[in-house]
């Protein structure tokens, strides 16, 4: 009899520690990036910098943006618990208009879809104007 109530205490106190999951969690320095105001064709590519706080390798399943102009790449190899990873984005800074876009990733995470911003503008300062060029004079032209 001891040694049932010996082995069922064991049993008992044992569930406990199986029970704890190992858990991949997620955690972006930023969940933004301002471009601020940036000129037509200058470098596009910006990095979103995370770190794996879990205990369990974190794998970045998927990671699309919200149209064609944003190319997000994602880390091909798992983030082991307490290392960091990157997602590089890269926006098509030839299209002239403000830059309101989104980039969800999906992973194993305790929270498996995040949702990352870029925002900021793209302006043309050699834009012609009716006449022609700004830079130009009636004569030169």
């Amino acid at each position: 009899m001891k040694n049932i109530l010996t082995l069922l205490l064991i049993c008992f106190l044992s569930i406990p520690i199986n029970a704890q999951e190992k858990i991949a969690k997620i955690e972006f320095e930023s969940q933004t990036i301002d471009y601020g105001t940036i000129e037509k064709g200058s470098n596009g590519v910006r990095v979103f910098k995370f770190k794996n706080t879990g205990n369990a390798p974190l794998i970045v399943s998927n990671v699309k943006s919200s149209c064609g102009c944003t190319v997000p790449k994602k880390p091909t190899a798992p983030i082991m618990p307490g290392k960091s990873g990157e997602i590089e984005v890269k926006y098509d800074t030839n299209r002239v208009n403000p830059i309101r876009k989104t980039i969800t990733v999906t992973s194993n995470a305790e929270t498996p879809t995040v949702a990352l911003k870029i925002k900021g503008t793209v302006i043309n300062s050699r834009k012609s104007t009716v006449i022609g060029d700004k830079d130009k004079s009636i004569l030169e032209k």
